[in-house]
């Protein structure tokens, strides 16, 4: 059955929802729920019933299960890093570093100390929050002693957190990528999402920013403005501000009477990191055919395999090593292992609420079919060429609109694949063109949890916070805009 323009009034009226409640889990429920009531005809209670068995059907993919599974087990690992005092001993390490740091001039030892802070925030690209939490916390006291204003200190908590996890995608965001991916019909999702890393302009520009401001010095616009204040009068906040404060790195207590040491977080860190391509060559291993080489068959091998089967091998894994290092100090006995397992997932289960209403609106809106109902009407109107640039633009809207660059991937990629296919444009730019819109709209969003977060971790004025990072946020979307127009007129 063909239900033309209804078709697009479901993610529409999500998109509407998002704008006015600002809670996305409401308006995906409420999309969905029109979804179905389309489909049966009008009927509120088969629609209801409809909606409920979407949601249920959603688990009957495997690879969808897997990532949501993979979610919750995530949040299980950062509790065991927390708990562990790896995160703490983690800080002590870098603060040893940023103490030798007083021994040199102070303007030597600010630019150290705002790239340290960056590359701390990429290397933590398991999880944005953990990444904003950190960096704030571990580096205000050193940033306020050195004279750096707050709205630094957030702006690059900010700009390395979600840049980094979108760019590294062996974590929660690859494998909700992944499963959005495969919804779409996508029968390699992993090799698709690694192909589009290199056209997501505007994740790598955030970073490249960041890097040339800290060492040009070049401020500009309010972020300027606030390293004068603080130079002329040593005020690390404008006059009328008020701090989001967050003291704590995380939100669970570590153990009392153990030794903070870093191995505990980087260990099982780096496992769960190096086993996803291990898995990845696993997995895929069989559907390899004529391969010239054992390293060629391992190559062709990480393309083919299961990316959602990866990512959640690979925290079990690494959930398994925490467990046995922790078990041989002493630091946690098996009852203990349980409750912070529970714990860590009941934190992530909002996240996973996210991905299962994702999934089954991008299935609900395939049973309507209104990628290929908006491909079809565009088409006489709008070219391939143009298409990357408008895809980035629409989700970067949705996202500062809405504050979620999640809620975003999961609207726009069932519109914006149909899309794509239907006026032949490179699958991996046009994803790279929804993802990166979704980051950028989140960065310039004052409602963004990731902006929040980063100023709470920073004990930044959130305004001010938002206000210094814009101007920085802008250019890098106003050159992917052109970016991506080059890419599409010139190929």
């Amino acid at each position: 059955m063909e239900y033309g323009f209804l078709s697009v009034i479901p993610p529409i009226v999500a998109i509407i929802l998002a704008l006015k409640t600002k809670q996305v889990y409401i308006a995906l429920l409420f999309g969905i729920w029109f979804s179905w009531l389309i489909v049966e005809g009008w009927n509120p209670l088969a629609g209801t019933l409809a909606m409920i068995e979407g949601m249920v059907n959603v688990f009957q993919s495997k690879g969808n299960t897997r990532t949501i599974m993979f979610s919750a087990l995530v949040g299980a690992l950062l509790i065991f890093i927390q708990y562990s005092r790896g995160v703490e001993g983690f800080i002590n390490i870098i603060n040893r570093k940023l103490v030798k740091l007083e021994e040199k001039k102070s303007g030597y030892s600010r630019v150290v100390v705002q790239v340290l802070a960056t590359f701390t925030g990429l290397l933590l690209f398991v999880e944005t929050s953990i990444s904003s939490l950190t960096v704030g916390t571990l580096y205000r006291p050193i940033f306020d002693k050195l004279g750096i204003p707050r709205e630094k200190l957030a702006y690059i908590a900010d700009s390395s957190s979600a840049p980094s996890s979108i760019l590294i995608p062996f974590n929660a965001w690859g494998a909700f990528i992944m499963g959005l991916l495969l919804t779409q019909g996508i029968e390699q999702p992993f090799s698709v999402m690694i192909a589009s890393i290199k056209y997501n302009f505007y994740p790598l520009l955030a970073i490249v920013i960041v890097f040339i401001v800290v060492l040009t010095k070049k401020d500009f616009g309010p972020m300027k403005k606030a390293e004068k204040r603080t130079k002329e009068t040593g005020a690390l906040m404008n006059p009328n501000s008020k701090p989001m404060v967050s003291d704590a790195v995380t939100s669970f207590p570590p153990k009392e009477g153990i030794e903070a040491k870093a191995y505990n977080m980087i260990v099982p860190l780096l496992v769960m990191v190096f086993m996803m391509p291990v898995n990845l060559i696993y997995t895929g291993w069989g559907a390899v055919e004529n391969a010239s080489s054992l390293l060629n068959h391992a190559s062709q091998a990480i393309g083919k395999g299961s990316g959602s089967s990866s990512v959640l091998y690979a925290v079990i894994t690494a959930l398994l090593v925490a467990m046995i290092m922790y078990f041989i100090q002493g630091i946690m006995k098996p009852k203990e292992a349980v409750t912070l397992t529970l714990k860590g997932i009941s934190e992530l289960m909002p996240l996973a609420l996210l991905m299962l209403l994702a999934f089954a609106i991008g299935d609900a809106c395939k049973v309507l079919d209104t990628g290929n109902y908006v491909a079809n009407i565009t088409q006489s109107w709008l070219s391939p060429e143009l298409l990357p640039a408008i895809v980035f633009i629409v989700s970067s809207f949705i996202a500062f609109s809405t504050g979620t660059s999640w809620g975003t991937f999961a609207i726009m990629l069932a519109i914006s694949i149909p899309m794509a296919n239907m006026h032949g444009s490179d699958i991996t730019i046009i994803v790279a063109a929804t993802l990166g819109g979704g980051i950028f709209g989140d960065h310039c969003s004052p409602i963004s949890d990731t902006s929040i977060i980063s100023s709470m971790a920073s004990a930044s004025d959130h305004i001010d916070h938002v206000k210094t990072q814009l101007p920085y946020a802008l250019i890098g979307g106003t050159v992917t805009v052109f970016m991506y127009l080059i890419i599409g007129f010139f190929g």
